[in-house]
């Protein structure tokens, strides 16, 4: 009797466990000690495969500014004082890598995915629209790039961190995201390097 009771005390936690919703995730901000975001879903099963890190920089660029080295396949948010915040992304496969210089002209959160017009060519069984949330291609955050058809967003797919898979879009694990919607400011400037 002792063991069957207690097998079943096991199984009834294991069920608990799995009934309860995540916990909200909150990060705190190495520098200002500030939460980053608070009362979201936690993204945390989607272990980053590149780790978000504080790192030295030395660019010249101004504390807001987000560059992204393509070839490294990094995405760097400048904190100013000779440090920015590394993040490991996705980018463009090759024939859909580009550059330049732009500005953040919107952000959205669990934005709306519509196909631009060129990937619908190429993709004809896509969706035209898609509404926001997890399984949306564009995740959980989106920082829409100037007046180009690209954008710096969330993934469902975290395992094509640090890869070149995308029509031209700038990847990030949710969490990621979530990190840089939360210091970029509509208007920052985007530097986007091959």
């Amino acid at each position: 009797m002792g063991r069957t009771r207690a097998a079943l005390y096991g199984l009834a936690c294991a069920v608990v466990a799995l009934a309860t919703p995540a916990a909200a995730f909150t990060e705190i901000d190495p520098l200002t000690r500030q939460p980053l975001y608070s009362g979201e879903e936690s993204f945390q099963a989607q272990a980053a495969p590149i780790p978000r890190e504080i790192v030295a920089y030395d660019g010249r660029y101004a504390p807001g500014t987000i560059v992204v080295s393509t070839s490294d396949r990094r995405l760097y948010y400048v904190l100013g004082n000779g440090q920015a915040v590394r993040y490991g992304v996705g980018v463009g496969r090759p024939g859909f890598t580009w550059g330049g210089a732009h500005s953040v002209t919107m952000k959205r959160e669990w934005p709306d995915w519509r196909p631009p017009a060129q990937m619908l060519k190429r993709r004809p069984d896509l969706p035209r629209y898609m509404t926001g949330g997890p399984e949306n291609p564009l995740g959980a955050r989106a920082l829409y790039i100037g007046s180009t058809i690209y954008r710096i967003h969330g993934s469902n797919e975290p395992d094509t961190i640090g890869q070149a898979v995308s029509s031209g879009c700038i990847r990030m694990t949710n969490d990621d995201v979530i990190d840089l919607y939360n210091r970029a400011k509509v208007g920052a400037r985007v530097v986007v390097q091959r």
